[in-house]
């Protein structure tokens, strides 16, 4: 990640005469495979079956099953307003929005949960914002926190939301190519890590 762009800094600087050899003729830049966690079924109903004495990690829970259920990125959730829930032609409610690290349109529609949790959370956000949604450190730590009263031991950081998403839905009979556009993926290689998960 942090090599990719120097390395484009340097065919510049090359290409204008700034320097005369390149450095990273002998170098080659391969993306490593990762690990990719994301919840099962079993997990997110424990997750969801949590009761909690403090309304923050009760909205966190919320908030995190809402991203599982949407494949929104934590970003792409606190940034939506009341106008990007849309009724759409076939009489359903949408979520209607652009991501913000690609600018790509996103179409989801609203499944039951998604959408009581929109309800729960109706008119407790500010300005026209559609959820409360609290700082990113702060959920983050609320979500260990909650992950670790679930006893689920794995690695689960909010992007997994994503990823938990994308597992659904291919387990639910979703072809890839219909989930790598609900993910906004460019490319459909892009997607099907998750056949593998």
């Amino acid at each position: 990640i942090y090599m990719m762009p120097l390395r484009r800094m340097i065919t510049i600087a090359q290409n204008h005469g700034w320097i005369v050899r390149d450095p990273f003729v002998d170098y080659s830049i391969s993306a490593e495979s990762t690990e990719r966690d994301y919840l099962t079924k079993d997990e997110i109903r424990q997750m969801m079956d949590l009761k909690f004495r403090r309304k923050s990690m009760e909205l966190v829970r919320d908030l995190y099953v809402f991203c599982c259920f949407t494949g929104l990125s934590f970003t792409d959730m606190k940034n939506l307003t009341k106008d990007n829930v849309q009724t759409s032609f076939d009489g359903k409610l949408w979520i209607m929005t652009k991501r913000q690290k690609t600018g790509v349109e996103s179409n989801i529609m609203l499944m039951d949960i998604p959408m009581k949790i929109i309800e729960k959370y109706e008119g407790m956000a500010k300005d026209n914002f559609l959820l409360p949604v609290p700082l990113y450190i702060t959920a983050c730590k609320n979500l260990k926190t909650i992950i670790g009263l679930c006893g689920i031991e794995k690695n689960i950081t909010w992007h997994c939301a994503r990823h938990t998403y994308a597992v659904l839905q291919l387990a639910s009979g979703t072809d890839i190519y219909t989930v790598s556009k609900m993910l906004t993926h460019k490319h459909v290689t892009t997607t099907e890590i998750y056949l593998d998960l």
